[in-house]
């Protein structure tokens, strides 16, 4: 059971990059849309002018496939992406993130890879000694927060992501509801709000299933379960009821999506349009989900913090398939040991 609060704002970000692949349906929409979300996504500057390059992972020539390479995307759910891209509005201390996630895209483009990092994880930061992976950010911004978690990985992360999610429902209702299978009946403040079964949920159910917070038998694991079956659910949903085939809907769904995500600045309309096209095939159960292997809790050497203590063996395993691009045939083969989130399908 991973605890500590896991923000929701890191489900639409990924949405996001998922979605990219499926709003190539057509070269008129093609063009059209990527124009519209470059125009919308808010730039955050480049927090990689700040590292060392001679210092950083580098990507094994051997992992390209022609042309592309293996693509990894740091992702954060924050309270504030617009002062995380500008240095001078930076505060120490004021800006936090709840999610971190590394999203492994193969150089093939057949599959991506979600790897969830619990904010209470007791690692090194660069720097500053060790402490919980979340106060990267706090101290030093998306910077810091990039060298932390390629030190920790040995995996050079090539863009930069934070969400600022408030649009949980717009998003669902957008797409007229999504269908989940729900294990067992959800309330909210005592209230039935989704029975158990197989439900199609509008905004308001959506928001009550994935944010209940007690009863949960795994705690937060089986909340960031339901999370990410919302998550596959609105892929799967966008890709299969002509929504992206109806400049209305798509219109509103990539208004809401871009709206509620901030990137560096590398990801520009050109790298935008190219990783679109590139994700064409790509559909929710191409789509891994799990978390980093974890060893279990404890304490803080000065005992004051509950810390998350990685699986470090485990961890070198898999961040070395994330290096050399066999992260899918990783999780295929271990999928009984790994702490997935969700049904992995290939």
């Amino acid at each position: 059971m991973v605890r500590g609060r896991w923000g929701r704002r890191r489900v639409l970000t990924v949405v996001a990059l998922t979605m990219a692949g499926l709003l190539v349906v057509g070269a008129g929409i093609v063009a059209g849309a990527v124009l519209w979300a470059d125009s919308r996504i808010e730039r955050i500057g480049d927090p990689f002018a700040e590292l060392d390059d001679a210092q950083r992972p580098t990507v094994p020539p051997e992992v390209a496939q022609g042309d592309e390479t293996p693509l990894n995307f740091l992702v954060l759910g924050s309270d504030s992406r617009i002062s995380a891209g500008d240095p001078e509005d930076w505060v120490v201390g004021a800006q936090r993130t709840d999610a971190i996630m590394v999203v492994h895209v193969a150089a093939d483009r057949r599959d991506v890879t979600v790897v969830g990092i619990p904010r209470d994880s007791w690692v090194p930061i660069p720097g500053h000694g060790e402490a919980k992976i979340n106060a990267a950010y706090s101290w030093g911004g998306p910077a810091l927060m990039i060298r932390t978690v390629e030190q920790l990985l040995d995996v050079r992360i090539d863009h930069f992501a934070v969400a600022d999610f408030e649009s949980f429902k717009d998003l669902t209702d957008a797409l007229g509801g999504v269908q989940v299978s729900v294990p067992e009946d959800t309330f909210s403040r005592g209230k039935l709000v989704v029975e158990a079964g197989d439900q199609r949920l509008d905004g308001e159910q959506a928001l009550a299933y994935t944010r209940q917070r007690y009863g949960l038998p795994g705690g937060d694991l089986d909340r960031m379960k339901r999370q990410q079956a919302w998550m596959r659910s609105i892929v799967q949903e966008a890709a299969t009821t002509g929504t992206l085939t109806n400049p209305v809907r798509l219109a509103n769904l990539v208004e809401i999506v871009t709206g509620a995500v901030a990137v560096d600045d590398e990801l520009d309309r050109g790298a935008l349009l190219s990783l679109a096209t590139s994700l064409r095939h790509l559909r929710g159960d191409d789509v891994a989900l799990l978390t980093v292997p974890l060893a279990g809790f404890g304490w803080s050497p000065d005992g004051k913090q509950s810390i998350v203590e990685l699986d470090h063996g485990g961890l070198e395993l898999l961040a070395e398939t994330i290096a050399d691009d066999t992260v899918d045939v990783y999780v295929r083969d271990n999928a009984e040991e790994l702490n997935l989130l969700g049904d992995v399908v290939r």
